[in-house]
Protein backbone atom coordinates (compact mmCIF):
# COMPACT_ATOMS: atom_id res chain seq x y z
CA UNK A 1 0.00 0.00 0.00
CA UNK A 2 1.12 3.80 -0.33
CA UNK A 3 2.85 5.72 2.39
CA UNK A 4 2.10 8.57 2.77
CA UNK A 5 5.14 11.77 3.67
CA UNK A 6 6.35 12.12 8.04
CA UNK A 7 2.77 13.68 8.30
CA UNK A 8 1.07 11.17 6.67
CA UNK A 9 -0.30 12.91 3.48
CA UNK A 10 -0.51 11.58 0.12
CA UNK A 11 -2.10 12.04 -3.48
CA UNK A 12 -2.79 9.50 -6.09
CA UNK A 13 -5.45 8.96 -8.89
CA UNK A 14 -7.97 6.57 -9.87
CA UNK A 15 -8.95 5.86 -13.07
CA UNK A 16 -11.73 3.47 -13.70
CA UNK A 17 -12.23 2.92 -17.93
CA UNK A 18 -15.90 2.19 -19.06
CA UNK A 19 -15.90 -1.25 -21.24
CA UNK A 20 -17.74 -2.05 -24.03
CA UNK A 21 -20.77 -4.01 -23.61
CA UNK A 22 -19.95 -7.44 -24.45
CA UNK A 23 -16.96 -7.03 -22.10
CA UNK A 24 -19.11 -5.41 -19.24
CA UNK A 25 -19.97 -8.89 -17.09
CA UNK A 26 -16.08 -10.52 -17.85
CA UNK A 27 -14.42 -11.23 -14.22
CA UNK A 28 -12.81 -7.83 -12.71
CA UNK A 29 -9.34 -7.46 -12.70
CA UNK A 30 -6.64 -5.49 -10.99
CA UNK A 31 -3.06 -4.46 -11.43
CA UNK A 32 -0.64 -3.47 -9.14
CA UNK A 33 2.57 -1.29 -10.43
CA UNK A 34 5.08 -0.05 -8.44
CA UNK A 35 6.57 3.78 -9.42
CA UNK A 36 9.96 2.28 -9.87
CA UNK A 37 8.67 0.12 -12.70
CA UNK A 38 6.73 3.00 -14.63
CA UNK A 39 8.84 4.47 -17.23
CA UNK A 40 9.81 8.00 -17.26
CA UNK A 41 11.71 10.14 -20.44
CA UNK A 42 13.54 13.71 -19.94
CA UNK A 43 12.85 15.67 -22.93
CA UNK A 44 16.17 18.02 -23.70
CA UNK A 45 13.93 21.16 -22.44
CA UNK A 46 13.79 19.44 -18.80
CA UNK A 47 9.98 18.03 -19.82
CA UNK A 48 9.48 14.72 -17.53
CA UNK A 49 7.14 11.93 -18.83
CA UNK A 50 6.21 9.10 -16.70
CA UNK A 51 4.00 6.41 -19.06
CA UNK A 52 1.64 4.71 -16.99
CA UNK A 53 -0.51 2.70 -19.61
CA UNK A 54 0.36 2.68 -23.22
CA UNK A 55 3.16 3.70 -25.39
CA UNK A 56 4.75 7.56 -25.31
CA UNK A 57 8.23 8.55 -27.07
CA UNK A 58 9.30 5.21 -27.70
CA UNK A 59 8.52 3.73 -24.16
CA UNK A 60 5.79 1.32 -22.91
CA UNK A 61 3.50 1.81 -19.56
CA UNK A 62 3.60 -1.18 -17.36
CA UNK A 63 -0.45 -1.14 -17.47
CA UNK A 64 -2.03 -3.19 -20.19
CA UNK A 65 -4.88 -4.93 -21.07
CA UNK A 66 -7.56 -2.40 -20.87
CA UNK A 67 -10.14 -2.27 -22.99
CA UNK A 68 -10.48 1.55 -24.60
CA UNK A 69 -6.40 1.09 -25.05
CA UNK A 70 -5.86 4.05 -23.49
CA UNK A 71 -2.84 6.10 -22.83
CA UNK A 72 -2.38 7.32 -19.19
CA UNK A 73 0.63 9.83 -18.67
CA UNK A 74 2.25 11.84 -16.25
CA UNK A 75 3.53 15.21 -17.93
CA UNK A 76 5.98 17.62 -15.72
CA UNK A 77 6.56 20.68 -17.89
CA UNK A 78 9.76 23.38 -16.49
CA UNK A 79 8.74 26.50 -15.41
CA UNK A 80 7.91 29.04 -19.19
CA UNK A 81 8.39 26.06 -21.24
CA UNK A 82 6.54 25.68 -24.37
CA UNK A 83 5.93 21.87 -25.31
CA UNK A 84 3.86 20.20 -27.86
CA UNK A 85 2.31 16.91 -27.38
CA UNK A 86 1.42 14.03 -29.50
CA UNK A 87 -2.57 12.68 -29.18
CA UNK A 88 -3.92 10.11 -31.39
CA UNK A 89 -6.26 11.26 -33.74
CA UNK A 90 -10.02 9.77 -33.29
CA UNK A 91 -9.21 9.10 -29.68
CA UNK A 92 -11.24 10.95 -27.00
CA UNK A 93 -8.55 13.25 -24.28
CA UNK A 94 -8.18 15.20 -21.33
CA UNK A 95 -5.92 17.10 -18.98
CA UNK A 96 -5.80 16.77 -15.39
CA UNK A 97 -4.00 19.50 -13.99
CA UNK A 98 -2.75 18.91 -9.95
CA UNK A 99 0.19 20.88 -9.90
CA UNK A 100 0.98 24.49 -10.98
CA UNK A 101 -0.56 26.00 -13.40
CA UNK A 102 -0.20 27.17 -17.29
CA UNK A 103 -2.35 27.17 -20.44
CA UNK A 104 -3.58 24.91 -23.48
CA UNK A 105 -3.33 26.03 -26.72
CA UNK A 106 -3.48 25.02 -30.48
CA UNK A 107 -5.01 22.02 -29.56
CA UNK A 108 -8.74 21.66 -31.34
CA UNK A 109 -10.92 23.59 -29.44
CA UNK A 110 -9.72 22.78 -25.80
CA UNK A 111 -12.88 23.11 -23.28
CA UNK A 112 -11.52 23.94 -19.69
CA UNK A 113 -13.55 23.09 -16.70
CA UNK A 114 -13.31 23.24 -13.05
CA UNK A 115 -13.32 20.88 -11.07
CA UNK A 116 -12.96 19.86 -7.34
CA UNK A 117 -12.30 23.74 -6.44
CA UNK A 118 -13.83 24.68 -2.66
CA UNK A 119 -15.67 27.82 -3.45
CA UNK A 120 -14.38 27.85 -6.96
CA UNK A 121 -16.68 30.02 -9.57
CA UNK A 122 -17.32 28.71 -13.26
CA UNK A 123 -14.95 27.58 -15.74
CA UNK A 124 -11.38 28.48 -15.86
CA UNK A 125 -9.91 30.68 -18.68
CA UNK A 126 -7.91 29.71 -21.07
CA UNK A 127 -4.64 30.76 -19.89
CA UNK A 128 -5.22 30.03 -16.03
CA UNK A 129 -5.63 26.40 -16.05
CA UNK A 130 -4.37 25.73 -12.60
CA UNK A 131 -4.18 22.77 -10.01
CA UNK A 132 -7.28 20.44 -9.62
CA UNK A 133 -8.52 21.86 -13.37
CA UNK A 134 -10.08 19.24 -16.03
CA UNK A 135 -9.16 20.26 -19.66
CA UNK A 136 -11.55 18.17 -22.18
CA UNK A 137 -10.07 18.42 -25.62
CA UNK A 138 -11.88 18.13 -29.24
CA UNK A 139 -10.36 15.44 -31.76
CA UNK A 140 -6.95 16.31 -33.32
CA UNK A 141 -3.04 15.22 -33.26
CA UNK A 142 -1.63 17.27 -30.98
CA UNK A 143 -1.94 19.32 -27.78
CA UNK A 144 0.23 22.26 -26.79
CA UNK A 145 0.76 23.01 -23.12
CA UNK A 146 3.12 26.95 -22.18
CA UNK A 147 4.04 26.45 -18.39
CA UNK A 148 3.44 29.06 -15.68
CA UNK A 149 5.72 30.59 -13.57
CA UNK A 150 6.03 27.41 -11.21
CA UNK A 151 5.72 25.23 -14.62
CA UNK A 152 2.83 22.49 -14.62
CA UNK A 153 2.15 18.38 -14.01
CA UNK A 154 -1.01 16.87 -15.62
CA UNK A 155 -2.08 13.52 -16.01
CA UNK A 156 -2.80 13.63 -20.13
CA UNK A 157 -5.23 10.50 -20.71
CA UNK A 158 -6.51 9.19 -24.11
CA UNK A 159 -8.58 6.56 -25.42
CA UNK A 160 -11.01 5.05 -28.22
CA UNK A 161 -14.37 6.03 -27.97
CA UNK A 162 -16.35 3.24 -26.83
CA UNK A 163 -19.23 4.53 -28.82
CA UNK A 164 -22.45 3.47 -27.00
CA UNK A 165 -24.83 4.68 -24.65
CA UNK A 166 -24.05 5.04 -21.06
CA UNK A 167 -26.29 4.41 -17.64
CA UNK A 168 -24.11 5.21 -14.68
CA UNK A 169 -25.08 5.22 -10.92
CA UNK A 170 -22.37 5.21 -8.45
CA UNK A 171 -19.98 2.26 -9.25
CA UNK A 172 -21.71 0.34 -11.76
CA UNK A 173 -21.75 1.87 -15.69
CA UNK A 174 -24.31 -0.27 -18.04
CA UNK A 175 -25.64 0.76 -21.66
CA UNK A 176 -29.06 0.86 -20.44
CA UNK A 177 -31.46 1.80 -16.57
CA UNK A 178 -32.55 -1.62 -17.23
CA UNK A 179 -29.29 -3.19 -17.07
CA UNK A 180 -28.51 -1.18 -14.37
CA UNK A 181 -31.29 -1.37 -12.11
CA UNK A 182 -30.67 -5.36 -12.63
CA UNK A 183 -26.81 -5.18 -11.66
CA UNK A 184 -27.80 -3.16 -8.84
CA UNK A 185 -30.33 -6.05 -7.94
CA UNK A 186 -27.46 -8.73 -8.44
CA UNK A 187 -25.49 -6.36 -6.19
CA UNK A 188 -27.82 -5.77 -3.45
CA UNK A 189 -28.06 -10.45 -3.62
CA UNK A 190 -24.87 -11.03 -3.88
CA UNK A 191 -24.71 -12.70 -6.95
CA UNK A 192 -23.42 -9.75 -8.81
CA UNK A 193 -20.32 -11.15 -10.98
CA UNK A 194 -19.81 -13.39 -8.30
CA UNK A 195 -16.24 -15.68 -9.38
CA UNK A 196 -16.06 -19.31 -8.43
CA UNK A 197 -12.73 -20.03 -5.98
CA UNK A 198 -11.85 -23.47 -7.92
CA UNK A 199 -10.64 -22.23 -11.46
Amino acid sequence: MPQGDTLGRMHGFQLWANLPSSLKMTAPRYQDVAGKDVPEVVDDDGTRVRIVCGEFWGKKGPVDGVAADPRYIDVAVPPGVRKRLPVEMGRNGFAYVFAGAGSFRDASDPRPVKTDIVGGSGEATPDSIGNRSLVLFDGGDEITVQAGDEGIRFLLVSGKPIEEPVAWHGPIVMNTRAELQLAFDELNRGTFIKQSAAR
